[in-house]
């Protein structure tokens, strides 16, 4: 069993915790900080006063794996295809114009299983560009992300971010819908960073780029500001938080239409994960989506898609089939600890 918090983020490992706090204030006393941001939820973030490309010294623990039939789902495919149904109806009285609809997998883990293990079958199988692992006993939360998706990259006063919207098994299979879809988002996220953004400063230099993951392929667009003077680590994440692509459009109102519709806490899920280094004004933020994370020896993984009124109900669901497959395979894997430690030394 882990003792102590560490992370791999950003390439580099973590480790030597002093500060474990919920307060995005505490950023103001400077250091480079592990984030989690849950979707709902307290914040953890972490100032670790060692960050390194070796791993630490004390090896990665077992990884007994999860098989298929212990996964248990808060929606049913009917009761999936029925949401999805009810907020096209939404959509067709003009409430709201996307939502993105979720359902949360869940399945019992051994107290000895350790996150670090899972995150190195992850980066093995399916390697992401925002792959990262945190684990902080103290808080009882343990995260490992394989997360294709930027919520937010901060150099200096340039802020990016880079949402998904438009998901399928190849480019030749990606709808009309996923196109309008990402558009609709894009134009989201630019409102978003305009509340924190220099007048006249917010651009979209990509707009619906492809990107192949492992087993799938993703509509993605850039939107960039320049931060307005004084404007800080809360005021950021009061504009933009939570995403733009894992809410819908207008987000206030998709936000309370998935509210009563999903039947579990998105918890981590949806929410954000990364660094942030406060001396240096720089950050990296992960959408937390490819997701999992352990409460309570409860294993949990997240799995969506936006819904708009051209959505086929039935394809909605599979498309969350489609994200959940490949990953929750290779949490099916096991892993023992002295293999591990001889891959981390």
């Amino acid at each position: 069993m882990r003792t102590s918090a560490v992370a791999h983020l950003g390439g580099l490992w973590a480790s030597e915790p002093d500060v474990i706090t919920s307060d995005l204030e505490d950023l103001r006393a400077g250091g480079r900080w592990a984030v989690v941001l849950p979707y709902r939820g307290e914040p953890v973030l972490v100032r670790f006063t060692r960050w390194s490309v070796n791993p630490p010294n004390h090896s990665a623990g077992p990884w007994g794996g999860v098989a298929a039939d212990r996964w248990r789902t808060s929606l049913s495919e009917d009761d999936y295809v029925d949401a999805v149904r009810r907020i096209q109806g939404h959509i067709g009285r003009g409430e709201v114009y996307q939502a993105n609809l979720c359902r949360v997998l869940s399945a019992p883990v051994d107290p000895s299983d350790d996150i670090v293990s899972l995150h190195q079958v992850l980066s093995r199988g399916n390697p992401a560009p925002f792959q990262s692992v945190i684990s902080v006993p103290e808080r009882d939360l343990h995260v490992a992300c394989a997360s294709p998706e930027l919520f937010l990259r901060r150099d200096g006063e340039h802020l990016v971010s880079g949402p998904i919207k438009g998901t399928a098994p190849s480019p030749a299979l990606l709808l009309d819908k996923d196109l309008a879809e990402n558009v609709m988002i894009v134009d989201l996220v630019r409102n978003d960073l305009s509340r924190v953004a220099r007048i006249g400063s917010v651009r979209v230099p990509d707009l619906l780029r492809v990107e192949e993951h492992p087993g799938l392929v993703h509509l993605v667009s850039d939107v960039e500001c320049r931060l307005r003077s004084g404007a800080g680590w809360t005021d950021i994440f009061e504009a933009t938080f939570p995403p733009g692509s894992v809410t819908g459009a207008p987000k206030q109102s998709a936000l309370a239409i998935i509210d009563n519709l999903e039947r579990a806490s998105r918890d981590v899920y949806c929410g954000a994960v990364g660094w942030i280094d406060a001396d240096r004004d720089a950050a990296e933020l992960a959408v937390a989506i490819r997701t999992f994370w352990i409460r309570a020896n409860t294993l949990s993984f997240g799995t969506g898609a936006g819904i708009t009124w051209g959505s086929d109900p039935y394809g909605e669901w599979q498309e969350t089939e489609l994200k959940a497959r490949r990953l929750c395979a290779l949490a099916a894997e096991t892993v023992s600890a002295e293999i591990e430690t001889r891959v981390s030394r």
